[in-house]
């Protein structure tokens, strides 16, 4: 019993400590970016200026820069992330599945400045000279295709932050999908149903509420990422007119500018944008719990 009560103890002190962590993450950011809130108040996320010369910010452009790149992103990690994990679970053969397995997940350990290297000297010079010209000739008669061939902008981000999402994305498809019931599918096929039919009629239904967990997953992790997006994205305090042109996410804000705040405003400013960041996430997070309890709910109601 007074072992017990030890783990009971020790378990309660754990919890009370994780949910501690957030809330002074949130303390600490309002304290510190009070200067900035008070003297630019919700005005700040509607500005698109960013003067520390003449001490005047606005967090509109960071703010758009890391909801397209995330954006950008996710689109196209759901899609390869899809087709990994239904490659994985239901085409490749069964000896093979754990090296493809390792292989995809080996992506998740690789240091993000690795990325942002590889990005700038082997994703940028491909972008420029033949990805974002065929783009621009082939799309270009829609707005946010047409522009200039740069490289190093939002479009070659988002890639970036997509190849560093995959893994975390496509492992928990990979989970779920696995743990769809044999006879589930062996009904299906019982029935008639081609291989196609049976992931889109069992395996993806099934699997609803975890796959949407994954793409969560993700798009945090793209949200905050810091230095492979500083490499490839440009750095440039401007609202981008089309995919291709450069400009800036609130965490690459952040790493470049922190050391170079000299004034108490300046400093300030760059907390209010790291405020804001944290709340975009809890946000996120927060609609995903809402869904996934919907869907659960929806499912037991159904069954």
């Amino acid at each position: 019993m007074k072992f017990d009560n030890i783990f009971k103890i020790s378990a309660l002190i754990s919890s009370i400590f994780v949910i501690l962590i957030p809330l002074s993450i949130l303390i600490t950011l309002y304290v510190e970016s009070s200067l900035a809130i008070n003297k630019f108040g919700i005005e700040f996320l509607f500005n698109a200026t960013w003067d520390p010369v003449k001490e005047e910010f606005g967090g509109l452009v960071p703010i758009l820069g890391t909801i397209l790149s995330s954006t950008i992103a996710l689109i196209l990690a759901i899609i390869m992330a899809f087709a990994i994990a239904i490659f994985i679970t239901e085409l490749c053969p069964r000896f093979l599945r754990n090296f493809f397995r390792s292989v995809f997940e080996l992506l998740a350990a690789i240091p993000s400045i690795i990325y942002g290297i590889w990005g700038l000297f082997v994703l940028v010079p491909i972008m420029r000279s033949y990805v974002e010209p065929f783009l621009i000739k082939s799309l270009g008669f829609i707005s946010i295709f047409k522009g200039e061939p740069f490289g190093i902008g939002l479009l070659t981000a988002g890639i970036v932050l997509s190849i560093m999402i995959i893994p975390y994305i496509s492992s928990i498809m990979i989970d779920v999908f696995l743990l769809v019931p044999s006879v589930f599918r062996e009904s299906a096929y019982a029935l008639g149903a081609t291989r196609l039919e049976v992931i889109k009629s069992v395996v993806i239904p099934y699997t609803k509420s975890g796959i949407i967990a994954g793409i969560i997953l993700g798009l945090t992790r793209a949200l905050g990422e810091t230095m492979a997006v500083t490499f490839v994205i440009g750095n440039l305090y401007k609202i981008p007119k089309n995919i291709y042109e450069p400009t800036i996410t609130i965490a690459s804000s952040l790493a470049n500018e922190f050391t170079e705040a000299t004034t108490d405003l300046y400093l300030s400013s760059l907390f209010y944008l790291a405020f804001v960041l944290f709340f975009i996430s809890l946000i996120i997070i927060s609609i995903s719990r809402l869904l996934i309890y919907r869907l659960q709910k929806w499912e037991r109601e159904s069954f």
